[in-house]
């Protein structure tokens, strides 16, 4: 993404749109998910990131047989990234803390459009007991800061619908 194409991540999280679908697992697995940027969590001195939006299928506390689905936006300072010019490169932290939290990497960050922007998606599962925790993670650089978009879901089937419904724009037309 060049400077002309930044977003400001505040507004980013207004007009991105996902849809919350069903499952849950323990709120430990679902937790897993706001650790990366939760600030006591944070090697970094200056504030790392926030959490922009977390929705859950179902409250992180339920415990059920799947998995709960769940979309996290997040924005974390480039700046405590020195050298981070591309959104590709946040995922060396993107793949550390997932692979702390048991993640393996399915596939590599590779270019994905999201209607006229191309973010940078990398792919992720780990085995929870029987089932298996599927993670998808959008990457775009805007305005100084790494914005992020997870999804979490039960199927590989369930993470592409998260996914295909994120969007930038206007949502909705208006009755009037």
């Amino acid at each position: 993404m060049n400077e002309r194409e930044e977003e400001d991540p505040a507004e980013a999280s207004k007009t991105a749109t996902t849809p919350a679908g069903p499952g849950s697992l323990k709120a430990e697995d679902n937790r897993a998910a706001l650790d990366r940027t939760a600030e006591g969590g944070c090697p970094h001195t200056a504030g790392c990131g926030r959490v922009l939006l977390a929705a859950f299928s179902r409250p992180p506390e339920a415990r059920a047989e799947d998995v709960n689905s769940s979309i996290l936006i997040a924005a974390e300072s480039a700046a405590a990234y020195p050298g981070l010019k591309e959104a590709a490169q946040y995922f060396g932290p993107v793949s550390e803390v997932a692979k702390a939290q048991g993640f393996k990497v399915v596939e590599e960050p590779y270019e994905f459009p999201v209607g006229t922007k191309t973010m940078v998606r990398g792919d992720f599962q780990k085995d929870v007991g029987t089932r298996v925790m599927r993670q998808s993670t959008l990457v775009m650089l805007a305005r100084g800061y790494a914005v992020s978009f997870t999804f979490i879901g039960g199927t590989d089937e369930e993470v592409e619908e998260l996914v295909a419904e994120l969007s930038f724009g206007m949502g909705g037309k208006s009755g009037r």
